[in-house]
């Protein structure tokens, strides 16, 4: 059995990127501060760069998924 794997708009960042180190470049992608805007929330963060968020998290967790 697998632990759960869920990352919400809630997490910081830099934790998400420690802890699944592939999801760098998804932020990359999503054009994610995950330099200056590391210590803050996905949501505050994906906010400030107009991200869309709940694309955002849904690549997050099928990366983390697979």
């Amino acid at each position: 059995m697998g632990e759960n794997k869920v990352i919400t708009k809630d997490m910081i960042i830099n934790d998400v990127i420690q802890k699944y180190p592939k999801t760098i470049g998804i932020f990359k992608d999503f054009g994610v501060d995950s330099c200056c805007g590391g210590g803050f929330s996905i949501e505050k963060t994906a906010a400030m760069s107009g991200g869309d968020l709940e694309k955002l998290l849904e690549k997050l967790n099928k990366a983390v998924g697979e």
